[in-house]
């Protein structure tokens, strides 16, 4: 099992382009919807927890879920899975960057890739999005955080999402608290 995680994970690491957020995708696609290895509830938790946390988002992905499938050896294998395709194929891109980038055939593929990317990304916020809970403060969340982000965008101002996930979260803590201190005043 520890060898299939490591398999599994390599494979996703070695053709998922565009970092962590693209990679996010394939993840849920494999771990979720095929293996069954977590549930849609643990991939989006995974994915805020990860995103909250310091180092790339899918190598964190990665680690829980080889954590939860076979403890700090699944954890190693899944790391180290998702890790050395991009080592391997940076490295050797490294030694011949220069002449790499000048062959026609590569830079037009990489233009396809990155429109790619982006299509990861939104097909993994698309499916987060249909599993979230539909509740008020979810969907006002959502819309808000939506809202602020195409603001940004367009105005060009620099915000990092950072500041708005913590602020959502400070924002559900907030909720949380009212409705707790409410529940508690009503039993009294």
């Amino acid at each position: 099992m520890v060898i299939e995680l490591f398999l599994t994970f390599a494979r996703i690491g070695l053709f998922t382009f565009g970092g962590g957020y693209a990679m996010i995708s394939l993840i849920q696609d494999i771990c979720v919807d095929k293996k069954k290895w977590i549930t849609h509830d643990e991939m989006m938790d995974i994915t805020v927890i990860a995103e909250s946390t310091p180092g790339p988002i899918a190598i964190n992905c990665a680690t829980y879920v080889g954590y939860k499938r076979r403890g700090l050896m699944g954890a190693i294998a899944a790391t180290v899975g998702v890790i050395l395709p991009s080592f391997i194929i940076i490295y050797v891109i490294s030694m011949f960057l220069d002449s790499f980038l000048e062959i026609a055939w590569i830079a037009s593929a990489f233009k396809g890739i990155k429109i790619a990317v982006g299509l990861l990304i939104l097909d993994a916020a698309l499916k987060m999005i249909k599993k979230m809970p539909k509740r008020p403060f979810q969907i006002t969340v959502l819309i808000t955080v939506f809202v602020i982000m195409m603001a940004v965008n367009i105005c060009a101002i620099k915000i990092s999402s950072i500041t708005l996930m913590l602020v959502a979260g400070l924002c559900s803590l907030l909720i949380y608290s009212v409705r707790n201190m409410t529940t508690r005043k009503g039993s009294r």
